[in-house]
């Protein structure tokens, strides 16, 4: 499998991401430095401001372009983090449960100085690439701070990465420095590294030369001593003179908010205080967790390294959180804790859901058991860094079921009807297609598949199948991949997936094409029933008779206890497809 590494346009706080996590086939995206459209996002905007602030479609064709009236700030994070100290400098900004970690906006600054200091001083330079492999953690948002403090550029590698794959981010992007903690439950961070690079065990810390790894010097270690490595408080402890403060001073006149800051492999504020369950390496928990409450003055809680349903509804309860962020898989997994009830969820306001699509049965669920009315569904791609579309929170609940929103500030969406070439008309699927500052520099080091992304007009091909009605709304019908073709038939999983959720015993369905002689492709539904239901497959398909159309009646019903899932709670529907054509013997 081949892998291509992206590089992104500007990050937009206050938003989320739902770009694709990394596996050895995913692409990695380079994220530019702040410049933020959104400013309404820190109250929230009457009915009346929504609908003069978004404009409407004309002429019946899908295309809108998202307000321009506000400025874009053109601010690095490192002033972000400034302004931000100095305006609330007592105001909690990150909690971490897990490491019993409390840090205000004034501490976490003076934190983030010392790291981004001690790595210039360990011989780092603006535009150096420094990977941060490992669960959520406080030195993972110290890292992620620092290193855009410094201009050094933090590539985000996956956790659950081995060898092969560790290889291959590194080499892929260049880079110099890695930082990792000793081991998380069964990963033992060094010792995968030793299989790709045994020159570190006798290196001298931070003059490492490995054969496979040409570009890497410097290994930090988070939390042990190992040998060839640095440990992280060394570095901090070398940061903290008075000579090296002041050349990060003298480094950061030279800083721009355009400069690249992110490799991505590939989602009132006195009362906010963000539960944020998703992984820091995805676009969902850096941008739209770490920098959103950089921005805003948000107070950061990790609930844990990684997702546990669990701990999330414990971090809301005792911090007394107020959002909440996370893929619908996430969501699912929250609202089926055994003891949820039990949970002081009085707190809670909203949050975002995002990722991949989310069916209108579960957006109704969250809205009204877990409290959060003030919900936002967002779209986006690592490619657009990252949204693009996003409801707000004053949508009706409709609205919030059906659509991904309307679009952002400062970019341009329109669905075009790629076999005629041209524009579709509203209500009517196509390929949706974005441009604006968001959208990414390019592919790391690969101008072809650049290229064949973004055309010459600035124009990215997102894969997604869209429709767009007449108030500018935008519904996700699909991937391009995922449209099963049945006898010349085009299928929407996605429809499928949101009629099954209709059905009262399914607590989660996922609709994949699976190859046929005869048609093709056949449809098959892995459905998931709720605890304590059963059913038949002839009683799923009668359920199906007289409400759909005849043809998109799944031929098969499978019915599951889980999904192939990524790191970041997605489903992989390419593993799920080849499942489903093993279990089938097809």
């Amino acid at each position: 499998m081949r892998a291509t590494a992206a590089y992104v346009g500007m990050l937009r706080l206050g938003r989320m991401c739902a770009g694709s996590p990394g596996v050895l086939g995913a692409r990695a995206a380079l994220s530019r430095s702040w410049q933020e459209a959104r400013l309404q996002a820190v109250r929230f905007l009457s009915s009346r401001e929504v609908d003069r602030m978004v404009p409407l479609p004309v002429g019946g064709l899908s295309y809108v372009q998202g307000c321009t009236k506000n400025h874009l700030l053109s601010k690095t994070v490192g002033r972000c983090l400034e302004a931000t100290a100095q305006r609330v400098p007592e105001r909690e900004a990150l909690v971490d449960l897990h490491e019993n970690v409390r840090l205000t906006f004034a501490q976490l600054k003076e934190e983030v100085d010392k790291a981004a200091s001690g790595l210039l001083s360990i011989g780092l330079c603006k535009g150096d690439r420094l990977g941060m492999w490992g669960p959520n953690s406080y030195a993972w948002v110290l890292i992620q701070l620092a290193t855009a403090q410094a201009g050094i550029i933090l590539v985000s590698v996956n956790p659950a990465y081995q060898a092969t794959e560790l290889e291959y981010v590194l080499k892929k992007v260049g880079c110099k420095a890695l930082v990792f903690p000793k081991q998380f439950k069964t990963q033992q961070y060094y010792n995968i590294l030793k299989q790709i690079c045994p020159e570190v065990e006798n290196a001298q810390p931070g003059a490492l030369k490995s054969q496979r790894l040409p570009d890497l010097t410097t290994v930090i270690s988070v939390d042990a001593p190992l040998p060839g490595t640095l440990l992280l408080d060394e570095v901090l402890a070398a940061g903290s003179t008075q000579q090296h403060l002041e050349q990060l001073q003298h480094i950061q006149q030279f800083l721009s908010c355009h400069d690249p800051i992110n490799i991505q492999f590939t989602s009132t504020p006195e009362q906010l205080r963000m539960i944020l369950p998703s992984p820091l390496y995805h676009c969902l928990g850096s941008v739209g967790g770490t920098m959103m409450c950089l921005m805003y003055g948000a107070t950061l809680i990790l609930a844990s390294p990684v997702f546990n349903g669990k701990k999330a509804l414990e971090a809301i309860s005792r911090e007394r959180g107020s959002f909440l962020y996370g893929t619908p898989t996430m969501f699912v997994d929250i609202l089926n804790q055994p003891d949820f009830s039990s949970y002081d969820i009085s707190t809670m306001r909203g949050g975002v859901i995002a990722g991949s699509p989310a069916p209108p049965e579960l957006i109704r669920a969250i809205i009204n058991k877990i409290n959060m009315k003030d919900l936002v569904v967002a779209y986006g791609t690592t490619e657009n860094s990252p949204v693009t579309f996003a409801n707000f929170p004053e949508d009706t609940v409709e609205q919030k079921a059906e659509s991904v929103g309307r679009i952002m500030p400062h970019t341009e969406a329109r669905i075009m009807n790629m076999e005629a070439g041209m524009l579709a008309e509203l209500n009517t699927p196509g390929e949706l297609c974005i441009r604006g500052y968001c959208v990414m520099l390019g592919y790391w080091g690969e101008p072809q598949k650049t290229g064949e992304a973004v055309d010459q007009d600035k124009w990215y091909r997102t894969g997604d199948i869209a429709t767009m009605n007449e108030q500018g709304f935008c519904k996700i019908v699909g991937r391009s991949k995922d449209m099963i073709i049945r006898g010349g038939e085009n299928i929407y999983p996605a429809e499928l997936e949101d009629f099954f959720h209709t059905h009262p015993k399914v607590q989660e369905v996922q609709v994949v094409g699976v190859k046929d002689d005869r048609m093709g492709e056949e449809i098959c539904a892995c459905i998931r029933l709720k605890d304590g239901e059963e059913t038949t497959a002839e009683e799923m398909k009668a359920f199906c008779k007289g409400k759909i159309s005849h043809f998109k009646i799944p031929r098969y019903i499978v019915f599951v206890t889980n999904y192939p899932l990524t790191t970041s709670g997605k489903i992989q529907k390419f593993k799920l497809r080849e499942q489903m054509e093993r279990h089938l013997n097809l």
